[in-house]
């Protein structure tokens, strides 16, 4: 198996320097940070394609900084993202190139994999869900009785699903309104059942996105649709208006009964997790439209480009992706929470969940040593204001430190009366309260019963980072979700780990193929689990004969 020609290096000395200063100024309030030094607000930001950070609100002085872009040079950051973005086999585990970026490269670039400019075949496939979007969304598109297709359901799970549905989400202010929309992804029938329980199946179309055309859940919710479709077509033909297909498996397409014209293919240089705009964003083309897709890409790519040529110092996302290191490793922190401020991200959390922790997770280093320091922070988020409602509490005055992201907006796409003003005052609000707290004195000067002041106290000292642009277009979106990636390579580079393989998803997959026939089988099955899975078992089978 080949590997990449530069590795990054761990380096002892950063890493030492960064643990000195980190325990020297550890109880140095932001109170005392800003105090000493009022130009900080305007000394810590960072601005590119549309994103404005400020994260002057972090424990973090000049030297700090410093020595975090210092241990980013030390790990060979650069040389890192030369060897994803010309095609390297960085995902040495299955000795695979990395390049989503292709995905959202202009028609005149050249990006070699094995010898040959793949941007050709990308924008191939673009042009071709163009076509596609473009016949749904004009009602050209007719299903087997001639009705036009009104419903479009995606079918997948993972990053075939996670994207697709938050892409949607946050674009709905863009998308068809005559066109609905629904998305399935888990296996329990539930989801499928509730999905389709309004719909007309002459009026329906089903994208069954799975790579391999193989994928246990995806393909279990495919036959099931195929069976509901035929349940009220009838007619085997039928499967070909009602059915697209995102994968590279053109014989199981067809046997499926989709037309393979109906096919459309993303590489194995595709993570999962890192695809919502490849094929696997079809979905989202018929949503929104070509027109928008494209102005999606565009962000991507401004993003990209960002990351590949800004210093580091003025870096985006490796300004994120080393704050991340500083809190996981020299604070221990181990979550960071992430707060959009518009209800159209609603699902973007769970989208960077994925992303982050399906990369990051890892306990073994690039050259199969273990790591010898923590990984992969637990991402997780609710929007804003609903999450002050409900754990704001715990971050505000629990007992664990938790960085937070803050994402919001200088326009509403729905400009309703004092309505956007109120959502923003609390960004900044919640920003300043995380930081600067209330001290005891503070509490006291408002009249406060000695016995409940130490109830009313917040410590503050509390990071933040927060991350403002003009609006949420499709292009501002491109580049939030591609300043993530990035911020997640930065991370797993530091780490000496493999952002880019999921073995961790296996065991578990392989085991249930084994139990499936043990719970199905109408003669009892022997057994030979450990005894808790085996009683369970057992036990399953009992209540489901009753």
């Amino acid at each position: 198996m080949s590997t990449p020609a530069t590795q990054p290096t761990p380096s002892p000395a950063a890493w030492n320097e960064l643990a000195a200063h980190a325990a020297k100024t550890r109880d140095t309030h932001l109170r005392a940070l800003f105090a000493a030094d009022p130009s900080r607000a305007e000394r810590f930001t960072a601005e590119a394609v549309g994103l404005f950070l400020d994260y002057s609100k972090n424990r973090i002085d000049d030297q700090a900084l410093a020595l975090l872009l210092k241990l980013a040079e030390q790990s060979k950051l650069k040389e890192r993202i030369e060897l994803m973005f010309t095609g390297a086999a960085i995902n040495i585990t299955e000795n695979r190139a990395v390049l989503h970026t292709a995905l959202r490269a202009p028609k005149d670039a050249v990006i070699l994999h094995d010898g040959n400019n793949v941007v050709p075949l990308v924008h191939a496939v673009l042009d071709k869900m163009a076509a596609f979007a473009s016949q749904i969304r004009s009602r050209a598109w007719k299903g087997f009785t001639g009705k036009p297709i009104k419903n479009i359901v995606n079918v997948g799970i993972g990053g075939s699903d996670l994207g697709p549905v938050m892409a949607y989400e946050a674009l709905r202010s863009c998308s068809d309104r005559g066109l609905v929309f629904r998305f399935v992804s888990n296996v329990d029938g539930t989801d499928f059942a509730e999905a389709v329980h309004d719909l007309d199946p002459a009026e329906t179309l089903f994208i069954i996105s799975s790579k391999t055309f193989t994928t246990l859940e995806t393909m279990t919710n495919a036959h099931t649709a195929r069976q509901w479709s035929l349940a009220a077509l009838k007619d085997e033909r039928a499967v070909a208006r009602h059915f697209g297909a995102v994968s590279t498996n053109a014989k199981e397409v067809s046997a499926f009964g989709i037309d393979t014209a109906n096919m459309f293919e993303f590489w194995d240089w595709v993570g999962g997790r890192y695809s919502m705009d490849s094929a696997i964003g079809l979905s989202t083309m018929i949503a929104i439209g070509p027109d928008h897709f494209r102005e999606l890409l565009d962000g991507f790519h401004a993003m990209d480009v960002h990351f590949r040529t800004a210093p580091f110092d003025a870096n985006l996302p490796v300004i994120l992706g080393m704050l991340a290191v500083w809190y996981t490793d020299f604070f221990n922190a181990e979550t960071i929470a992430v707060l959009p401020y518009d209800q159209y991200l609603k699902r973007f959390p769970a989208y960077l969940q994925q992303l982050t922790m399906e990369s990051n997770g890892k306990s073994v280093t690039l050259d199969g040593g273990r790591v010898d320091r923590p990984t992969g922070p637990v991402y997780w988020g609710e929007p804003g204001t609903n999450g002050q409602h409900s754990f704001y509490q715990l971050i505000h005055q629990g007992t664990r430190l938790i960085p937070c992201d803050l994402i919001g907006f200088a326009r509403s796409l729905n400009p309703l009366p004092k309505h956007h003003d109120l959502l923003m005052s609390n960004v900044f609000a919640q920003a300043e309260a995380l930081a600067f707290g209330k001290t005891p004195e503070q509490v006291k000067a408002e009249g406060t019963p000695d016995w409940l002041v130490p109830h009313r106290v917040f410590d503050g000292n509390r990071p933040t980072n927060v991350i403002l642009a003009e609006k949420l277009t499709p292009a501002i979106l491109g580049a939030l979700v591609a300043l993530y990636e990035h911020s997640v390579f930065v991370q797993g580079t530091v780490w000496r780990i493999n952002s880019f393989d999921q073995w961790g998803v296996e065991l578990g997959k392989q085991l249930a193929q084994r139990i499936i026939p043990e719970l199905a089988s109408a003669e009892e099955p022997a057994l030979a689990h450990d005894s808790s899975t085996n009683a369970l078992i057992k036990r399953y089978r009992a209540l489901k004969a009753r």
